[in-house]
């Protein structure tokens, strides 16, 4: 009797050491879990902060081009007005 007891002890001790290792399993799992939902909303996070630098930055390049597009106006129109004063003086020079 006494040996079925000594098992029967033993056998409950490695169904707790068991018991044991699966809470402790459950707990990081539940850690992992949480872990992962963080990581998950900062993808979210993350993917719309990507959307609002995406419409900024087709807006600062549609400035950009507008900018350049005024500048090439002014630049030409500057070098029109030069040609056109170079012009008057030489037409001046020819005739004076």
């Amino acid at each position: 009797m006494q040996d079925g007891k000594s098992r029967l002890q033993q056998t409950q001790e490695e169904v707790e050491q068991v018991k044991d290792i699966m809470l402790v399993n459950m707990k990081k799992a539940d850690e992992r879990s949480g872990k992962l939902n963080d990581l998950e909303q900062q993808a979210e996070d993350l993917l719309e902060k990507g959307k609002v630098f995406e419409k900024k930055a087709g807006k600062v390049k549609q400035q950009k081009k507008w900018s350049n597009k005024k500048m090439k106006i002014i630049f030409i129109s500057v070098g029109v007005v030069a040609g056109l004063v170079i012009l008057g003086l030489i037409i001046f020079a020819i005739a004076g």
